[in-house]
């Protein structure tokens, strides 16, 4: 499909798409059970950056571009705080994809367009990221990546395997985290499944699958008696990196006693990298391990530092992943499912096939158009795709014109039987039921206590759907009142006293949730995790960002009329049982400052990085209905979220706002505002009575005489350059 979408239909595929991808990264990385393939994923994952690119005022807090792998599931093992982030790589699929990335590094340096950049490639085993801290040569702690910043400790675990020293030899940093995959050969993989079938244990669907499992048991002894094996590709925190370059590093690393990749090369041009590429596909059956593409990291280590990082990735490297693998098998019939949204999403059961080394049962329809444009129906035989080796899809219909009758998508709610329709501009199909539709209410409320929301321990889907059947759950806030049922609770199959009271424990220990979280766990569309958190930096508190929202909402520059929100106390809400106090809840705040004009606070939600028309919509319309604004006001009569704090950087410019200007002549623009966000300022790109400093380069024009008429602090690149310097 093109981008040749209403911003109404990008906004909406934006948020199917990161619901899929999230649900799909959970299943490979805190599950170790994929429903797709690869190439599947990467595809889902590459339609995200498409839209993402064409409209980037739609990108969503919760992006996958701005996650890395999956919050750490429950399990046995400890969890660790990672002392350096852990990223992930974007990716390329094409050779200009690859000419686009160097030519992104060469805009972002500012290198004249015949300056050399050097990059280092090698093949991208499809194993378990790990990183090794060594404390003087020693091996003190092993953990895997989870999402990034915390992963799981599996030290005991990675004693067991030989190619990873538990003494590097000759001289090392006193602290050195080495980094790299843990991953099973194929035919130990092959070895492995035949000795599991031969006791009736658990047969792995691939070697990734094999690894991560095995590499994550609480028994180190069953780790040492699977063969894993290590190759490293990096490092992280270190109290000295001894080389200048990715290339001649990994050639320390190897001298340590860690083993590295033996299709490590340094290209010097774009041509030789694609080679190089095309070597190692060449190769890669052949290859005792499986790969799923190439990876390219800028060689020289202080244009990685200018260069930093983005969300989820860094700058100064990119995967060129192969092509999807595909196969044929028949669409065996259409289920539909009601999200928390209301939005009816098809699913296709398939006649089970492998591809890919991963066997695929389900596979997503996307929406009404989706299906008409394959013109599928059940008993059709489809052409699968493993987009990137995790996620599939169907890319062909092979008996499109076998006669059979059309599938009519349905347009009553299959949970509710409510009708289902599609608001004008718009390709989902949603039920109309609301909160009377079972689907959505118990979803909602499944979101609201996962773990990127309230995360309460204990109050799972399960525990959920049978409070709801017994119509003890039916808002948000009836979940704090489940100690008055406590007793109730306890004559119930399967219900102890410690489980009981373990459940009514950690949601008693939410009474002060996070404001980010509680907003973004309300589920309010294009509202993500990270929307949620940028929403409560600017405002502070979920009052005044709701007052905000409701003035925007009726700004003449957006349209709209007079926001039908009144002082007081709305009416009592229909998805709750309970009486609410007549308590009055103010719109304002005198706390909070004078009340925003219309039209000052659409443009201060727009001024916002990542806030569009969409989020101003959406929050608009959620406070504009009676019955949200009943569960938002009975959910805040029982919890009390503090004021947000940003924690920022100890910098002159932390906390406050820049503006650069006119030509920045040692660095590009984007690393300008790159290192401002890395010192927590806010680099916006015009000049108000908000800004706080500006930065002029020669050619500086309207924002430098805009910024004298303010008396806004003005000074030159070389000053920055001091600010940055001293930060550290």
């Amino acid at each position: 499909m093109g981008i040749d979408l209403t911003e109404a239909d990008a906004a909406n595929e934006l948020m199917r798409l990161a619901r899929q991808i999230a649900h799909h990264n959970r299943l490979y990385h805190a599950e170790d059970s994929p429903e797709i393939s690869d190439a599947a994923y990467d595809a889902l994952v590459r339609r995200n950056s498409e839209l993402e690119a064409a409209f980037p005022h739609l990108v969503r807090d919760d992006s996958p571009s701005r996650k890395v792998g999956h919050e750490v599931a429950a399990s046995p093992l400890a969890k660790v705080r990672h002392d350096q982030r852990m990223f992930s790589l974007d990716n390329a699929f094409s050779d200009e994809d690859v000419a686009d990335f160097v030519a992104r590094v060469r805009r972002f340096l500012a290198l004249p367009e015949d300056a050399e950049v050097a990059l280092t490639a090698e093949d991208k085993i499809d194993g378990l990221s790990c990183s090794l801290r060594y404390e003087h040569g020693q091996l003190v702690r092993a953990a895997t990546r989870g999402d990034g910043e915390v992963g799981e400790d599996v030290t005991a675990n990675v004693r067991t395997i030989r190619d990873i020293p538990a003494h590097l030899t000759g001289k090392v940093p006193d602290l050195f985290e080495i980094r790299g995959e843990v991953y099973m050969a194929k035919e130990d993989f092959l070895k492995l499944n035949a000795a599991q079938e031969a006791v009736e244990g658990k047969i792995f669907a691939n070697p990734r699958n094999a690894a991560a499992g095995s590499l994550r048991q609480k028994d180190p002894t069953v780790t040492a008696a699977r063969p894993l094996r290590f190759l490293a590709w990096g490092w992280g925190a270190a109290s000295e990196v001894p080389e200048v370059s990715q290339f001649a590093m990994m050639q320390r690393i190897a001298a340590w006693g860690l083993p590295v990749s033996p299709l490590l090369a340094r290209c010097e041009s774009v041509d030789a990298m694609l080679a190089h590429y095309r070597a190692i596909e060449h190769r890669r059956a052949e290859l005792g391990y499986d790969i799923d593409g190439v990876v390219y990291k800028v060689d020289r280590l202080d244009w990685q530092e200018r260069l930093g990082f983005v969300a989820k990735a860094p700058r100064w490297g990119i995967a060129h992943k192969f092509p999807a693998e595909r196969a044929e098998t028949v669409l065996e019939a259409i289920d539909i499912q009601v999200g928390r949204t209301g939005k009816l999403t098809p699913v296709g059961r398939l006649t089970p096939v492998t591809v890919g080394g991963v066997v695929v049962s389900n596979v997503t329809l996307h929406n009404r158009d989706e299906i008409a444009r394959l013109g599928v129906r059940p008993g059709d035989r489809v052409v699968i795709q493993r987009a990137g080796d995790v996620i599939p899809q169907v890319v062909e219909n092979l008996t499109r014109d076998v006669p059979r009758e059309v599938y009519h998508f349905p347009d009553h709610c299959p949970e509710c039987t409510s009708e289902a329709v599609a608001e004008e501009g718009e390709v989902d199909v949603r039920c109309t039921g609301g909160l009377i539709c079972p689907a959505q209410r118990t979803e909602r409320l499944k979101h609201f206590v996962s773990r990127a929301a309230l995360d309460i321990e204990g109050l799972g889907e399960k525990t959920i759907d049978e409070f709801f059947a017994l119509g003890w759950l039916e808002s948000p806030a009836d979940i704090f009142r489940l100690k008055h049922r406590r007793e109730v609770i306890l004559g119930r199959e399967g219900w102890k006293e410690k489980s009981v009271d373990n459940l009514l424990a950690a949601i008693e220990a939410k009474r002060s949730p996070d404001a980010a979280r509680m907003l973004f766990g309300l589920g309010i569309r294009h509202v993500g995790a990270v929307t949620a958190r940028d929403l409560l930096k600017r405002f502070a508190t979920l009052e005044r960002l709701r007052e905000v929202a409701v003035a925007a909402h009726s700004s003449p520059e957006r349209g709209g009329g007079p926001a039908k929100l009144v002082e007081g106390h709305p009416p009592e809400s229909p998805t709750s049982p309970h009486p609410q106090e007549n308590l009055p809840v103010p719109l304002h705040h005198p706390a909070d400052g004078p009340p925003p004009r219309a039209g000052e606070a659409l443009a201060e939600l727009t001024s916002i990085d990542g806030i569009g028309p969409a989020v101003v919509e959406a929050l608009g319309d959620f406070f504009h209905e009676p019955h949200n604004v009943a569960v938002w006001e009975d959910l805040l009569s029982e919890v009390s979220p503090p004021p947000y704090v940003v924690e920022t950087k100890d910098s002159a410019v932390a906390g406050k706002t820049v503006v650069f200007t006119g030509a920045l002549e040692t660095m590009s623009r984007d690393e300008a505002k790159a290192q401002a966000e890395r010192l927590g300022a806010r680099a916006a790109g015009s000049v108000s009575a908000k800004t706080d400093l500006v930065v002029a380069g020669p050619g500086a024009g309207s924002k430098l005489k805009k910024a004298a008429e303010l008396g806004i602090e003005v000074i030159d690149e070389a000053a920055w350059a001091e600010i940055v310097r001293a930060a550290g």
